[in-house]
């Protein structure tokens, strides 16, 4: 694997945990989130134009992935409002492979490897060390955290299947996004009223900036894995539940115990077991 396909892993690693960040410091974080989701619209806008419509029999999985990506961004924002940057993102993204692992193993009798079994057992104990004893988030956020790690595996399991059905995965991607981008302000204003967004303030330009390292993170993953092999590259990219610790602790003043690092670090291997392919 190329030097060149690491950076782009690292980086894209780097930028997930980063705009997690600007959602974790928005004084409004359900406002903060759904301004991030205009840098989304407006690159899938000219997509979704310049290419054919998904097929029919696509549609269902298209407004269903919209939908569940709403629900995950909501039990974010809940989870963010009382836990810490370095407690809620390792758990949200160690959830995710742990969960489809286990789903697979109780529902679809899969076999798994012991790499796999390995997998389990680090990220349920780094999550449990986030969890529990000194330090530990408040028992609401993890239940926000473990939901929207099931909501964001669940939403996953939709797009393999309804990117199949559609016939263009860009064509799916930029539908996926532009109803996710109606649907997002639409619950915003049903909660709050109305969105009023100041495109000259500072809290504006954060939150769009977020939104473009959203963006950027997800580009640069498909650009590795168009360079390199998937497997080393999801690896890599599991790397951001260590970048999410040190950025709370350089930038949002969070604290940064040993027990937390080792957490992040055992998490993110069990990830990286979980996504073995045997």
């Amino acid at each position: 694997m190329s030097a060149t396909v690491i950076g782009l892993a690292l980086l894209a690693a780097i930028l997930h945990a980063s705009w997690n960040a600007f959602l974790r410091t928005g004084a409004d974080r359900l406002w903060t989130v759904t301004v991030m989701s205009f840098s989304s619209t407006v690159v899938a806008i000219p997509l979704a134009i310049s290419s054919a419509f998904p097929a029919p029999h696509a549609w269902p999985y298209v407004v269903l992935s919209a939908c569940l990506q709403v629900g995950y961004t909501m039990f974010l924002v809940a989870a963010y409002r009382n836990g810490e940057l370095g407690q809620v993102y390792p758990i949200v993204r160690g959830s995710v492979p742990l969960l489809v692992t286990l789903g697979g193993f109780l529902l679809a009798n899969q076999h798994l490897a012991i790499p796999q079994i390995v997998g389990v057992g680090l990220v349920a104990g780094g999550i449990m060390s986030l969890a529990l004893g000194k330090g530990r988030t408040d028992i609401t956020s993890i239940l926000h955290s473990l939901t929207a790690g099931a909501i964001i595996a669940a939403y996953a399991t939709v797009d393999a299947i309804g990117v199949r059905q559609a016939g263009s995965a860009t064509a799916y991607t930029a539908w996926v996004l532009l109803i996710y981008g109606a649907l997002l302000p639409a619950v915003f204003i049903a909660f709050r009223g109305r969105l009023v967004v100041d495109v000259r303030s500072a809290e504006t330009l954060k939150a769009l900036g977020g939104g473009v390292f959203a963006l950027l993170a997800y580009g640069l993953v498909v650009a590795a894995f168009a360079l390199g092999p998937a497997g080393p590259i999801t690896a890599i990219r599991e790397t951001s539940v260590i970048f999410a610790a040190l950025i709370g602790w350089l930038f949002l003043g969070e604290v940064l115990t040993p027990r937390r690092i080792a957490a992040c670090a055992i998490v993110a291997l069990g990830a990286i077991c979980l996504g073995y392919q045997p």
